[in-house]
């Protein structure tokens, strides 16, 4: 169990980090602020819990590293990325925009990203690269990849987790963003996933299932996961668009930015939400 007090700081941070997803995404006119919102608490205890790392030294040897291979979600990392301070929070109102640095998918020209993802399907390997340098350089960090649902259609995704279990990468962490939608629908109405868990067991690899909403449970979960000798795979369930209404389980937004009454409806379900938990 964690203390209250580090559960609402977290939960207060989630929200911080939602409103800068839906204010960069309405001022940069595009976006997808469905998968962004779906992983906004996972980052969030990354950041400001789970991961060692220094934005004052982003390059540090020792740090966790986090690949977001599902890297249309973006806006999240960046909102969690300056939040923590690698860079200005103004900086995301100039999200998407010509001859500035935080372009659609993430960049490694941006303080704190590890890798250029968007590729969909390649995150996983370049993650299981880090994961294995670390081995051999003897090295005491761990490696976080997210995945999106849709992108475990990729084949790519099955060869790099044969190779993760069989080079005994126990310091490799991925989170699958389990939201249940891809671009074109329903993942289970597209190319069925499940079971997921089975699927991936048999590969060689440690599963958890978890709300990925639920910030105790999120925590409990890397933990156990650092307990394992395997590759571990969080499957944590999640609402696409979680925290604004209109956008929760539903397509309308990916890739689309909201119009102003709708950026001013998120707002301010985001405000009165922050609200009740400062009460």
């Amino acid at each position: 169990m964690y203390p209250p007090k580090i559960i609402k700081n977290l939960q207060k941070r989630a929200l911080t980090i939602r409103k800068h997803v839906v204010d960069s995404i309405y001022l940069a006119g595009s976006g997808h602020p469905g998968g962004s919102l779906s992983i906004t608490d996972i980052l969030t205890c990354l950041y400001f819990h789970e991961m060692h790392h220094d934005p004052k030294n982003p390059q540090m040897e020792t740090r966790d590293r986090l690949v977001l291979s599902k890297g249309h979600s973006a806006p999240a990392l960046y909102a969690a990325l300056a939040e923590a301070g690698y860079f200005e929070v103004k900086a995301l109102n100039k999200l998407r925009k010509i001859n500035q640095f935080l372009q659609g998918h993430p960049s490694i020209s941006v303080p704190g990203v590890e890798i250029s993802t968007g590729s969909l399907g390649q995150g996983l390997s370049v993650g299981i690269g880090m994961a294995l340098a670390g081995k051999l350089d003897k090295k005491d960090y761990h490696v976080f990849v997210i995945l999106g649902d849709g992108e475990i259609d990729e084949g790519q995704i099955w060869e790099a987790a044969a190779s993760a279990s069989h080079f005994k990468l126990n310091n490799l962490i991925a989170i699958l963003d389990r939201n249940g939608l891809q671009i074109d629908g329903p993942t289970e109405e597209i190319m069925s996933l499940e079971p997921i868990p089975l699927r991936w067991r048999a590969f060689g690899w440690h599963v958890l299932e978890i709300d990925g909403h639920d910030i105790e449970e999120i925590l409990m979960s890397f933990d156990e996961a650092k307990k394992s000798m395997k590759p571990t795979l969080i499957i944590a369930h999640t609402i696409k668009g979680k925290g604004v209404s209109f956008m929760e389980g539903t397509l309308s937004f990916h890739g689309k930015s909201p119009t102003k009454e709708q950026w001013v409806k998120a707002l301010s379900e985001l405000e009165q939400e922050e609200q009740e938990l400062y009460d």
